[in-house]
Parts: C-alpha cells; sequence; structure tokens
C-alpha cells in the first residue's frame, strides 16, 4: 500500500504541477493555480500520516517505509525548485515570457551552483534521516528498525557522493572552451570608425 501511495503521490505532483499551470496561464487565473501549486506539500503530508498509521498498526518496517521518508525529503528539498524551474520554462515557451536563466556552466560559478543543489540533497538527506529515526522511535523495538537504520545510511550516503561530485566542480573547475581561430585565408573584417563611414 505504502508504494502504490508513493506513487499516487509522484503522479499527483505533476498533474497538480500542470493543473496549477495551466490555470495561471491558459485560463489566466493566477490565484487559484498559485493555490493548486500550494496543495502539493498536502501530498507528502498524506504519505507521512499513511506510513505511520501502518507502522502502529504493526507492519514490520521495511523499504517501502524508506522509500517513503527519502520522498518526502526529496519533495521538501527540490519541490519548489521543481515547480519553479517548470513554471519558468512554460511562461517562456509557450506564453512570451522571458527566457528562463540558464545554470551557470563554467568555473567558479558553476561550483556555487553544484554547491547549491548539494545543499538540497543534504537537506533532503536529513529531512529523511529525521523521519527514520521518529519512526524507529515510534516502533520501540531495536529488533525490527534494522531496515530503517539501512535506508538512514543509504541517505546519508546519497548526499556524501553528491558532495563528492560538487566539490569536483571546485577542485577541478570546467573552462569555458576557447575561440576557435579562423581559417586560413578567411578574410578579416576591419571596423571603420564612424567619421570614415559617413563619406
Amino acid at each position: 500500500m505504502i508504494v502504490t501511495l508513493i506513487v499516487i503521490c509522484e503522479v499527483g505532483f505533476w498533474v497538480l504541477l500542470a493543473l496549477g499551470l495551466a490555470l495561471r496561464y491558459v485560463a489566466r487565473m493566477p490565484r487559484l493555480g498559485a493555490g493548486v501549486l500550494l496543495l502539493e506539500p498536502l501530498l507528502e503530508v498524506v504519505l507521512l500520516i499513511v506510513t505511520a498509521i501502518d507502522l502502529k498498526n504493526g507492519a514490520e518496517p521495511d523499504m517501502k517505509h524508506g522509500l517513503a521518508a527519502l520522498y518526502i525529503g526529496f519533495t521538501v528539498a527540490y519541490g519548489h525548485y521543481t515547480i519553479s524551474w517548470a513554471d519558468a520554462r512554460v511562461a517562456h515557451r509557450f506564453f512570451g515570457g522571458p527566457p528562463p536563466v540558464p545554470a551557470p556552466a563554467y568555473g567558479r560559478a558553476r561550483a556555487v551552483h553544484e554547491g547549491k543543489l548539494w545543499l538540497r540533497t543534504v537537506l533532503a538527506a536529513a529531512v529523511a534521516i529525521a523521519l527514520l529515526q521518529l519512526a524507529a522511535w515510534y516502533v520501540g523495538d531495536a529488533g525490527r528498525t534494522g531496515s530503517l537504520t539501512s535506508w538512514q545510511l543509504t541517505a546519508a550516503r546519497a548526499a556524501g557522493i553528491h558532495g563528492l561530485i560538487a566539490l569536483t566542480y571546485a577542485v577541478f573547475p570546467k573552462k569555458a572552451p576557447k575561440k576557435a581561430p579562423k581559417e586560413p585565408g578567411e578574410p578579416v573584417r576591419v571596423e571603420r570608425p564612424p567619421s570614415e563611414t559617413k563619406r
């Protein structure tokens, strides 16, 4: 049941996102569209409540409870970021909005960008680890919570791996490509000063 609910929450996230954007831009109802987008966190609340009830009713803590915690953590850290990303691109592509600012591709700016994304992953892992710890305390039996502890390590490991990847952008910054040299024999265009072009 928990796995099914995770799938429903994931599908619901994208359905609410599409509906909110459609109301905001197609139907010209920005307030209602924003209200629909604000319903997104309710999906995670429902998932959290059902997971807690499942554990309370004697369900053995296992993979589905770990997945639920990771999903909630990811949504907390990346949900608003994903909505803003989609909003900017829909507005530009279909409704004449300004072009979205692309993520920096080179140098220190790229390293800072990757660092910020890593901090989101740290937040996601922290939320998941905290929820899993609360679930372990809720169960109250150390002999039944081994899978929850395992998922805590998985969340911490994911944040650590992402941190190492982000660090490579700071230690080995990607350099912007050099401008291609002109082909041999290609005429060189000489810009004339304005005083000469008016003669």
